[in-house]
């Protein structure tokens, strides 16, 4: 059951098969395992530890780590190279790790770690000759493999614990839901701390045997030169960056004609990218659903049963269920209620944190996921929002999202923010942040015009202000608790026009 045996025992098979290719070289299988036991004898040479850092970019770099790690039998922390300097700290510290697997120009972005841990830099390990012969440690399912920090409600990350029988199950998962095989090529741009990034474009590729490519960086205009040399058949990516694709004017519909595998997650699919990429390249963009806690991945919209709004059903052997949030009720379909998910893929808990991995469990052993949605009669599970982000506006339950879908159509709204504001008479009223498209000017008047067009009465926006950027976290979500934060911090000023009269 240990996730990297599969991986080891498939490049053995194949070692002069070109597995990925990065910004910087082609990796052939058989230099992927050569690598990862010289790496392995350096870790094992300076690290005691149970846990290994690894903060490394989107390349094949960090399999060859991941691998290093695994065959020695310790417990790998990706690190988010993206975080706050002060989180990043706190991570290195709470993992328990000596030492940490980078290259410098990891250190000269996110500056000095904590003085405890021993940096190895890659570049400074010597890869020429037979690396020192060793049998990679077996491992069982409920053994530790990984730590993949996620945000905390007190504001620091928590560390969830993933063993190996929860990563090699959401791989077997995954591929008994689509036909992913040998043939396939799959283009990577989510970084690899992140658990799509980690689990979907990293681990899966390389036990299944496909093609790989990895961009370190996402930059539209290089994203589609990759499309048009490398001929990819999946393409996982965020909502922001689907819409950062239609800004390339010289992208055609031909140029991702060999998708089999259109796949947006990480957070709400906007109806408004939906439309114009399927206007622009001919292609439906399906939904995916899944959580750290989860390895990640819980649902994934097929083609052949494509549903509009959709996440799809259930992978194998993922119960799900959606329940009453005040009484705890199961609810049928057609009900909005919590999410809540059961599974051999589900997390063993928060590292450290034993209440906080008491409360994440309901008394039935579900998983509380804090998403809100419902099922339709065929199984099919659609996502309506976040518990702790709900308004509730004289009685009636609001989800920013249903607002900023209707902000996010209208012609000169690049993307939108909606949080709640306290109000006398309602209790919550809701106000909505708007980064306008390049050139666009801001209208907050025809802004709110159009919601009163769309949305009921109650759920217009009281004001909507101008953002130049919206806030987002590392994987391109947007953060509305950082627009809160933002509305606390300033007091209320006149926009460039009125906000117009409620």
């Amino acid at each position: 059951m240990s996730v990297h045996w599969p991986i080891i025992r498939r490049s053995l098979l194949t070692p002069r098969r070109i597995g990925i290719v990065d910004d910087q070289r082609s990796w052939r299988d058989i230099e992927l395992v050569i690598g990862a036991l010289h790496l392995a004898s350096e870790i094992e040479r300076r690290s005691n530890s149970k846990t290994v850092g690894v903060m490394l970019p989107t390349t094949g770099l960090f399999p060859m780590a991941a691998l290093a790690g695994w065959m020695l039998g310790r417990t790998l922390v990706p690190l988010n190279y993206l975080l706050k300097k002060d989180e990043l700290r706190y991570v290195v510290r709470d993992c328990e790790t000596d030492i940490v697997v980078t290259v410098q120009p990891m250190l000269d972005m996110v500056g000095e770690l904590p003085d405890s841990v021993d940096i190895l830099k890659v570049e400074d390990v010597s890869f020429k000759g037979l690396p020192e012969p060793r049998w990679p440690a077996h491992r069982k399912p409920d053994d530790l493999a990984t730590l993949l920090y996620t945000s905390g409600t007190s504001g620091k990350p928590k560390g969830v614990m993933l063993t190996h029988g929860n990563l090699t199950e959401n791989i077997r998962q995954c591929c008994e839901w689509v036909d992913f095989g040998r043939k396939d090529v799959i283009l990577g741009v989510l970084p690899q701390f992140h658990s799509f990034g980690f689990t979907v474009l990293t681990l899966l590729p390389l036990t299944v045997g496909c093609k790989v490519i990895y961009s370190a960086r996402f930059t539209p205009t290089k994203i589609i030169k990759l499309f048009r040399k490398h001929n990819p058949t999946a393409f996982i990516g965020l909502p922001s960056m689907y819409n950062a694709l239609m800004s390339v004017k010289e992208a055609k519909a031909e140029d991702l004609a060999s998708l089999r595998y259109t796949v947006s997650g990480g957070e709400p699919l906007s109806d408004a990218v939906f439309d114009r990429f399927k206007e622009r390249f001919d292609i439906k963009i399906h939904e995916g659903y899944g959580l750290t806690e989860t390895s990640p991945v819980t649902n994934w919209c097929r083609p052949f049963e494509f549903k509009r709004g959709s996440v799809g059903r259930a992978l194998p052997r993922v119960d799900e269920r959606i329940v009453d949030v005040e009484s705890g009720r199961v609810l049928g379909a057609g009900k909005e209620g919590e999410v809540r998910i059961k599974g051999p893929n589900v997390m063993q808990g928060y590292f450290k944190l034993e209440e906080e991995t008491r409360n994440a469990f309901d008394e039935d052993g579900y998983f509380r996921t804090g998403d809100m949605g419902r099922f339709d009669e065929d199984g099919h599970l659609s996502i309506t929002g976040r518990i702790k982000e709900m308004l509730i506006i004289g009685g009636e339950n609001v989800f920013p999202r249903e607002i900023e879908e209707v902000l996010d159509k209208h012609e000169t709204v690049e993307a939108s923010g909606v949080i709640g504001v306290p109000d006398e008479s309602r209790g919550e009223t809701p106000l909505a942040f708007v980064q306008t498209k390049e050139d666009a000017e801001f209208d907050a008047k025809a802004l709110r015009s159009w919601c009163r067009e769309h949305l009921a009465g109650y759920k217009v926006p009281r004001e909507i202000r101008h953002i130049d950027e919206m806030p987002r976290n590392p994987t391109g979500k947007i953060m509305r608790r950082e627009l809160a934060e933002k509305l606390k911090e300033e007091p209320a000023k006149e926009q460039k026009q009125e906000a117009g009269s409620s």
